[in-house]
This record gives C-alpha cells, structure tokens and sequence, in this order.
C-alpha cells in the first residue's frame, strides 16, 4: 500500500475513533501502534461491540443522564453565582483505580454536557460522562465533612470507604 493511502487510511480511522468516544477501558487496548494495521473490517467489528458493549452497559434504563437530587441543588443554589456550575470530572487514582473531583468552575469547553435543575448546573466532560452515566448526584452533611458525593452509580463495581473513588465494571 502506497504511503499516502495509508496516511488517509490511519487519518480516517483515528476521527472514528474520535467520533465514537471510546472509554478509556476501551482506548488502552487501541494504542495507535495497534490499530494502524488492521482492515476495514476488522474496524467495524471493533465499533460495533463497542456500540453493543455500551448498550447493554446502559441495560433497560437507557440513561444519559444525571440526577441531581434536592440537597445538591439546594447547596448549589447557595454557592454558586452568576455563570458557576460544579464540574464533575473523572481521573485515573484513587484507591480503586479511578476517583471523582469536583470543582466549581464558570468556563464550559466543547465536549461539556450540562444538567440543570432548578437554577443549580452540574457540568461533566464526555470522556468522564462514560463512567458516571445513570448516577445521582448528592450533597452530603456528616458532623466532620460536608461534600459532593456520586451516588449509585452503575458503572462501578467497588468503591472506597470514603466514597471518592471507584472500580469500573468490564
């Protein structure tokens, strides 16, 4: 194959992957070195389970979204000012792999998805949304702490005692 074909072949390939929004459970076993060389249809056997695979993830509850509920919109509403939201992320570490951070913040990048309920915004990236899709959202008040939490979340397995961290479900 003639080297500017290939270069296409890898620039088309890469968008796909792009446009498909791989969770990074899935993207470490795509490294660039490896998918580079496969066929046309070794990539539409790959897409498809990874359509089938995040359909039967979301199960019968279909759920894209997250639930805030009335003690985090109430402490929202108290912290927050014109154009704050939380920002919910999710980052590698913890103590079970993976760990949630929350920041308030007032700029909205391209990838944000937005979930507003009465006046209180809560903000998540498309690559974080992958492992918290169909939780809820709380605010929590115990006599040493008070604190976001993430609540029943169905992409997790296992978590932390202090709830801040979490093990993804394979």
């Amino acid at each position: 194959m003639q080297q500017a074909t290939r270069d296409i072949i890898i620039k088309k390939m890469a968008t796909l992957v792009k446009a498909l929004r791989f969770t990074s459970a899935t993207a470490k076993y795509l490294s660039f070195s490896k998918y580079r060389t496969w066929t046309y249809s070794q990539w539409r056997t790959i897409t498809s389970a990874h359509k089938e695979r995040e359909s039967e993830a979301l199960g019968s509850k279909g759920k894209d979204e997250i639930t805030l509920t009335d003690d985090c919109i109430k402490r929202l509403n108290e912290i927050t000012t014109d154009g704050t939201f939380l920002r919910l992320m999710v980052e590698g570490g913890g103590c079970s792999g993976f760990q949630y951070k929350f920041d308030m913040d007032s700029k909205l990048e391209e990838d944000d998805r937005i979930f507003e309920k009465d006046g209180a915004r809560v903000v998540v990236d498309s690559a974080s949304l992958e492992f918290i899709k169909g939780s809820v959202i709380d605010f929590h008040k115990e006599l040493i702490r008070q604190s976001f939490i993430v609540k029943d979340n169905p992409k997790a397995e296992q978590g932390c005692s202090c709830g801040s961290s979490f093990n993804i479900k394979l």
